[in-house]
């Protein structure tokens, strides 16, 4: 039987921008296009040679109502929080936050030769926005590579082609997957219907319907339809994607800066909390 190929539903091409305390990043979509990307809530990505664009960092600051997970290509990130964790993110490696009822935490990245890497939002579903916080520690070490010739696929969360990646999700349950295509070379991926799927071009060039020539470039998000299997080919020089795929949610969202719940009133709770030194649970 012939399986239903996700079409292209939209390219978003990633904005600079700059967070925290002052650094330069490409936000790659975000609170207007939530309901496009759900249950997938924000994606920055970082790329610099330069330590003047991120060594100011992110200093303290809450979550409330999502996980976070930081993945890091090339770089160094020290990173802290109220419950007292501490701990560095390096080359390959991936943090994954449960922020659930509260945390307050910062994020400053060290200088280094090239910081390179992404750092997403991923909503949690209302039963669990208030679950307990949590730090899932991901060394690049424990992170499955299956080398299939023509491509090479990281499995940071999720399972592929029967083998368990380094994490699963114990809210929503994303696939996870960094994958370096061979200049060329054609790799596809089957998937459920009904669910989100996008990729992330970190670096080369790829067409994603077999009967489209034209390339898309790196540094593009592709969002596509639904379908039960994901096409692409890459350019002459390869391509490497991030490949998200989860199913969604399908619930209001309200958003309110570093926090994220369904309704306002929760909002307000949350940042009257703030003020009353009651954030953390």
């Amino acid at each position: 039987m012939t399986k239903t190929l996700r079409r292209i539903k939209k390219i978003v091409q990633g904005k600079p921008a700059i967070d925290g305390a002052g650094v330069h990043l490409v936000r790659l979509f975000g609170r207007d296009e939530t309901q496009d990307f759900d249950p997938f809530l924000l994606m920055d990505a970082f790329d610099s040679t330069e330590p003047e664009d991120y060594i100011r960092g992110f200093p303290w600051h809450p979550h409330r109502g999502i996980e976070t997970v930081t993945y890091l290509i090339k770089g160094d990130l020290e990173h802290g929080d109220s419950l007292g964790n501490r701990g560095s993110i390096l080359d390959g490696d991936c943090q994954w936050m449960t922020a659930g009822s509260g945390i307050i935490h910062q994020e400053m990245p060290q200088p280094t030769e090239h910081l390179l890497g992404c750092q997403l939002w991923l909503n949690l579903p209302a039963r669990d926005k208030m679950t307990a916080p949590a730090y899932n520690d991901i060394l690049s070490a424990d992170v499955p590579l299956i080398d299939e010739g023509i491509a090479r696929v990281r499995i940071i969360a999720g399972t592929y082609n029967g083998q368990q990646g380094a994490f699963e999700g114990a809210f929503v349950r994303p696939l996870y997957l960094d994958v370096d295509v061979e200049p060329r070379q054609t790799w596809t991926l089957e998937t459920t219907a009904g669910t989100t799927l996008f990729i992330y071009i970190i670096s080369g060039t790829a067409t994603f319907e077999p009967e489209v020539d034209e390339e898309i470039s790196y540094k593009n998000v592709v969002l596509f339809d639904e379908g039960e299997q994901f096409w692409m080919r890459a350019g002459d020089t390869g391509a490497r994607i991030l490949l998200l795929n989860a199913p969604r949610l399908d619930e209001p969202i309200a958003w309110g800066g570093p926090i994220v719940m369904n309704t306002r009133q929760e909002l307000n709770q949350a940042f009257s909390e703030l003020r009353e030194n009651t954030f953390i649970k």
